[in-house]
Protein backbone atom coordinates (compact mmCIF):
# COMPACT_ATOMS: atom_id res chain seq x y z
CA UNK A 1 0.00 0.00 0.00
CA UNK A 2 2.96 2.44 0.80
CA UNK A 3 4.26 1.87 -2.62
CA UNK A 4 1.42 2.92 -4.22
CA UNK A 5 1.09 5.69 -2.31
CA UNK A 6 4.43 6.58 -3.01
CA UNK A 7 3.75 5.87 -6.79
CA UNK A 8 0.97 7.99 -6.91
CA UNK A 9 2.79 11.01 -5.27
CA UNK A 10 5.37 10.68 -7.91
CA UNK A 11 2.47 10.90 -11.04
CA UNK A 12 1.18 14.25 -9.63
CA UNK A 13 4.51 15.57 -8.80
CA UNK A 14 5.20 14.61 -12.53
CA UNK A 15 2.05 15.97 -13.44
CA UNK A 16 2.78 19.21 -11.88
CA UNK A 17 6.37 19.39 -13.50
CA UNK A 18 5.04 19.00 -17.43
CA UNK A 19 1.86 21.23 -16.69
CA UNK A 20 4.69 24.12 -15.58
CA UNK A 21 6.81 23.45 -18.44
CA UNK A 22 3.65 23.84 -20.63
CA UNK A 23 3.32 26.89 -19.34
CA UNK A 24 6.69 28.53 -19.39
CA UNK A 25 6.87 27.46 -23.21
CA UNK A 26 3.17 29.23 -23.79
CA UNK A 27 4.37 32.21 -22.06
CA UNK A 28 7.26 33.41 -24.41
CA UNK A 29 5.16 34.80 -27.44
CA UNK A 30 7.29 36.34 -30.45
CA UNK A 31 6.62 39.82 -31.67
CA UNK A 32 7.95 39.72 -35.82
CA UNK A 33 8.26 43.33 -35.30
CA UNK A 34 10.82 43.32 -32.55
CA UNK A 35 12.28 39.28 -34.90
CA UNK A 36 13.07 42.41 -37.27
CA UNK A 37 15.93 44.11 -35.12
CA UNK A 38 17.41 40.41 -34.07
CA UNK A 39 18.02 39.09 -38.04
CA UNK A 40 20.72 41.08 -38.87
CA UNK A 41 23.18 38.16 -37.94
CA UNK A 42 20.88 35.64 -40.11
CA UNK A 43 20.40 37.80 -43.37
CA UNK A 44 23.87 37.22 -44.28
CA UNK A 45 23.66 33.76 -45.55
CA UNK A 46 19.68 33.16 -45.07
CA UNK A 47 19.10 35.71 -47.59
CA UNK A 48 21.11 34.87 -50.30
CA UNK A 49 19.37 32.69 -53.08
CA UNK A 50 21.00 29.24 -53.45
CA UNK A 51 23.51 30.21 -51.05
CA UNK A 52 26.54 27.35 -49.96
CA UNK A 53 28.00 27.49 -47.04
CA UNK A 54 31.69 26.08 -46.58
CA UNK A 55 32.40 25.79 -43.52
CA UNK A 56 32.82 23.02 -41.98
CA UNK A 57 31.72 21.37 -44.77
CA UNK A 58 29.75 22.34 -48.63
CA UNK A 59 25.64 22.63 -48.00
CA UNK A 60 23.27 24.58 -49.11
CA UNK A 61 22.22 27.23 -46.92
CA UNK A 62 18.23 27.50 -46.28
CA UNK A 63 15.65 30.21 -47.11
CA UNK A 64 13.52 31.16 -43.82
CA UNK A 65 10.95 33.27 -45.01
CA UNK A 66 7.40 31.67 -44.78
CA UNK A 67 9.07 28.78 -42.33
CA UNK A 68 6.81 28.00 -39.10
CA UNK A 69 7.66 30.05 -36.47
CA UNK A 70 7.93 27.18 -33.68
CA UNK A 71 10.12 25.30 -35.61
CA UNK A 72 12.88 28.28 -36.61
CA UNK A 73 12.48 28.85 -32.48
CA UNK A 74 13.07 25.24 -31.47
CA UNK A 75 16.11 24.72 -34.23
CA UNK A 76 17.58 28.30 -32.48
CA UNK A 77 17.42 25.93 -28.77
CA UNK A 78 18.28 23.06 -30.62
CA UNK A 79 21.73 25.18 -31.52
CA UNK A 80 21.97 26.92 -28.68
CA UNK A 81 21.71 23.34 -26.24
CA UNK A 82 24.50 21.58 -28.89
CA UNK A 83 21.53 19.23 -29.94
CA UNK A 84 22.55 20.98 -33.83
CA UNK A 85 25.95 21.12 -34.25
CA UNK A 86 27.25 23.62 -37.03
CA UNK A 87 30.03 25.96 -35.33
CA UNK A 88 28.63 28.99 -37.12
CA UNK A 89 24.96 28.77 -35.49
CA UNK A 90 25.58 27.42 -32.10
CA UNK A 91 27.74 30.42 -31.23
CA UNK A 92 24.84 32.83 -32.70
CA UNK A 93 22.44 31.21 -30.63
CA UNK A 94 23.81 31.12 -27.71
CA UNK A 95 23.77 34.81 -27.63
CA UNK A 96 20.25 34.74 -28.09
CA UNK A 97 17.06 34.51 -25.11
CA UNK A 98 14.01 32.62 -25.55
CA UNK A 99 12.34 35.81 -26.53
CA UNK A 100 15.23 36.67 -29.25
CA UNK A 101 14.95 33.04 -30.57
CA UNK A 102 10.80 33.37 -30.34
CA UNK A 103 10.73 37.05 -32.24
CA UNK A 104 12.91 35.33 -34.35
CA UNK A 105 10.56 32.46 -35.52
CA UNK A 106 7.75 35.06 -35.88
CA UNK A 107 10.14 37.68 -38.19
CA UNK A 108 10.58 34.85 -40.61
CA UNK A 109 7.35 33.30 -40.33
CA UNK A 110 5.55 36.43 -41.37
CA UNK A 111 7.74 36.75 -44.45
CA UNK A 112 6.27 35.94 -48.17
CA UNK A 113 7.95 36.88 -51.78
CA UNK A 114 6.29 40.28 -51.64
CA UNK A 115 7.21 41.25 -48.13
CA UNK A 116 9.11 44.31 -48.03
CA UNK A 117 11.94 43.88 -45.42
CA UNK A 118 12.80 41.14 -46.83
CA UNK A 119 12.09 40.27 -50.57
CA UNK A 120 14.44 37.38 -50.73
CA UNK A 121 13.15 35.54 -48.00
Amino acid sequence: MKKLSILSKLFVCAGLAFAGFAVQADEIKGNASAGNAKVWLCVGCHSIPDYRADYPLVYRVPMLGGQNAAYIATALSEYKKGERKHPTMRSIAASLSDQDMADIGEYYAAQTASSPNNPLK
